[in-house]
């Protein structure tokens, strides 16, 4: 792989060779990585070398996590926080696909054969966030493989450090804290699933 990027399997189907189409969720925390657009471009280019159709979700990163610190310090409603963690979700999905010189979609299914989720505006389309829990166990994990649900899609988890034992037993990743709680429940009945952490 080009880069510095490792990658790995955690449940084997189609996004270890060709897939028809991959769903490329990148931990927010990346985007606090040193020359963070060359290294994210790096693995973007080396997904699309395999791949006719790439949807890119973007994690909350430091927005995310500071509301997370405000609830703490003072909760506020399930409902409101979810809400202002979902809408931080468009300030790392601009930056990124600024960045990679890519469309923001809500639409991802006919946007071009490569786009920047806007997973605020997909969730608030056909019921979809309703599919998912609102709280804290629901992070842009769940929500991206509910996107490569939705587009028959394989899924490339690209986080910050690879993940903790067995890859395989996602019930064990989530209890890690490497995915979130819903994360094996979203992820039931995804033909491939993958990992890529920096190197």
């Amino acid at each position: 792989m080009s880069g510095d990027w490792q990658r790995g399997v955690v449940v084997a189907g189609p996004v270890t060779g060709m897939a028809r189409a991959v769903v490329l969720k990148l931990g927010g925390s990346l985007l606090t990585l040193p020359n963070w657009p060359d290294r994210i471009a790096d693995l973007v280019d080396d997904v699309r070398r395999t791949t006719p159709r790439l949807i890119v979700v973007v994690g909350g990163g430091p927005p995310v996590d500071g509301l997370r610190a405000i609830d703490a310090a003072a909760p506020q409603s399930a409902e409101l926080m979810d809400r202002l963690a979902i809408e931080s979700l468009r300030l790392s999905a601009t930056l990124v696909a600024a960045s990679l010189s890519l469309p923001r979609s809500r639409a991802p299914g006919r946007a071009a054969p490569a786009c920047v989720l806007d997973a605020a505006g997909w969730l608030s389309g056909a019921g979809r966030r309703h599919s998912l829990p609102v709280g804290w166990q629901v992070t842009s994990d769940s929500i991206a493989a509910a996107v490569a649900t939705a587009n028959r899609a394989d899924l490339l988890l690209a986080k910050r450090v690879p993940p903790p034992g067995p890859a395989s037993d996602l019930e064990s990743l989530a209890a890690a804290g490497w995915v979130d709680e819903h994360f094996p429940t979203a992820a039931r009945g995804l033909g491939g699933i993958g990992w890529a952490a920096p190197g």
